[in-house]
């Protein structure tokens, strides 16, 4: 009997500690949050410009060796317009992969309006934009991102072919110290 209740004890004390260790790493002190990315190649106002091409791509369909600078709208919602926005995603993507579609990303998301207002998250990494899911790091920020460390989710809500205009979903997973 004693043998069981010391069992039984022992039960209890293990159930404890993995409900604690779940609540530890469910607060992990990471903030989640979503922003659309629209990238603007054509028309009157765009807001993806090439600013660089190779002279010879070596035959490449990939546009391998273009530099495009940004300044692209990030909004609330999926939705076109400025409806919705708050921020700017500003910097470069260097197409920079011979045999797919891989962009190099260099991109500060600056907010402007909402709850991050007056913050910025800096992002750098790959995109290989054929995948269903791209993750690039964050390796910085200011204002109340100030130091972050993250990644973000890239997923393409809509591939611009019909409209001149890429929507990309990010969703942001950042810590601050």
């Amino acid at each position: 009997m004693a043998a069981i209740k010391a069992a039984v004890a022992v039960a209890e004390v293990a159930a404890i500690l993995v409900l604690l260790l779940g609540v530890a790493a469910a607060d992990d002190g990471m903030t989640k949050f979503k922003v659309f990315f629209h990238d603007v190649v054509g028309g009157l106002n765009p807001t993806a410009i090439r600013v660089a091409q190779a002279a010879s791509t070596n035959g490449s369909s990939t546009s391998f060796g273009a530099v495009v600078a940004i300044d692209d709208p990030l909004t609330s919602t999926s939705a076109s317009g400025s409806a919705g926005e708050v921020g700017r995603a500003q910097g470069t993507y260097t197409f920079a992969d011979q045999r797919t579609f891989g962009l190099l990303m260099n991109m500060n998301f600056v907010f402007t309006a909402g709850e991050h207002n007056g913050s910025t998250l800096t992002i750098f990494g790959r995109n290989e934009v054929l995948s269903q899911v791209r993750e690039m790091s964050i390796v910085g920020g200011s204002g109340k991102f100030r130091m972050a460390r993250g990644y973000v989710e890239a997923r393409t809500a809509d591939s611009g072919l019909s409209t001149g205009e890429t929507v990309v979903e990010y969703t942001i997973f950042v810590k601050t110290p």
